[in-house]
């Protein structure tokens, strides 16, 4: 399964490395555009400053770990895209570009899945992606958040239990499902 990434989904850390930690285990292969890898560095410039070089250091490494992943930009497809908010077009531009079978947001409200669903592209909320992973790969899963918890915990020096760290990346039902035993 292909699937697009939007910024919103990169940005914040947990969220990111969950999803990037799942795909690197052959769970869907992650997409992105250099615009959306741009809209995430601003992101961070503007909310934590001090960490914009951390930001572009982690861009670098995803182009480098997943060097098919970027999409190039189709100004010509975007400009013909009808989409409530006319700033998100070039996501799914590059959702339709490159073949996706998803695309992975939490703006429900500005890729109505009517919309994507002419292209052939489902609209995917990251906390049911995920639980739809955990189904299909519960190791893969809860390893891989175990790994982000143990990191948090060691990045924090604070204890990260791992539904309230879930709960706090808006994964509130992976967080339980996970806390369950699922």
């Amino acid at each position: 399964m292909r699937v697009l990434l939007d910024a919103c989904v990169l940005y914040p850390t947990v969220t990111r490395e969950i999803m990037l930690g799942c795909a690197g285990h052959g769970c869907f292969v992650p997409l992105w555009s250099a615009r959306i890898l741009e809209e995430w560095a601003r992101a961070v410039a503007r909310n934590l400053p001090d960490q914009q070089d951390v930001a572009r250091a982690e861009i670098a490494l995803l182009r480098h770990h997943w060097p098919k992943s970027e999409i190039a930009a189709d100004d010509q497809l975007e400009a013909s895209l009808t989409l409530p908010d006319i700033n998100d077009r070039h996501v799914l531009a590059a959702a339709v570009t490159g073949h996706a079978d998803g695309l992975l947001t939490y703006n429900r409200r500005d890729f109505p899945a009517r919309v994507l669903a002419g292209f052939g592209i489902r609209r995917l909320d990251p906390d049911m992606f995920a639980m739809e992973l955990l189904a299909a790969q519960p190791g893969i899963v809860r390893d891989t958040c175990e790994a982000v918890r143990q990191r948090a915990e060691e990045l924090s020096g604070a204890a990260q239990p791992m539904r309230a760290l879930l709960k706090r990346a808006r994964l509130p039902r992976l967080g339980k499902a996970l806390q369950a035993g699922g």
